[in-house]
């Protein structure tokens, strides 16, 4: 029997609540779990978006052990419609890469520095 029952959670740090609310929930397409339904989510202290599987991924070449920060990575169906999508939003990204056969991925930062990817499979 494994000793955990998966990943469960990925905790971001931000500064402003109601602008990382808004890019995860109306950029992204993540749903609001909890708390649910706020107008204003500026003064929350805590807010969990659904992002349906979950993976955590452990990579050894890129970023310093110990000191770079997390990157969460998001399933998308059309890496490059994601991806404009995103730019129109006013969000900078990198160019399409090949990441492994048949991945393609997009780099990014979130409204506070944190780094996120798209990733699409053939």
């Amino acid at each position: 029997m494994p000793l955990t029952q998966g990943l469960i959670e990925v905790i971001v740090y931000v500064r402003d609540m109601a602008r990382a609310v808004a890019f995860y929930r109306d950029g992204l397409g993540l749903r609001v779990t909890y708390p649910a339904g706020r107008a204003d989510y500026g003064g929350e202290p805590w807010v969990t978006l659904d992002t349906g599987a979950c993976v955590l991924a452990l990579h050894a070449g890129g970023g310093e052990p110990g000191a770079s920060p997390a990157k969460i990575v998001f399933g998308v169906a059309d890496v490059h419609a994601a991806r404009a999508a995103l730019l129109a939003w006013g969000i900078r990204l990198g160019e399409v890469r090949p990441a492994a056969p048949g991945v393609w991925v997009c780099d990014g930062r979130d409204p506070d520095g944190n780094p996120f990817a798209l990733e699409a499979r053939a």
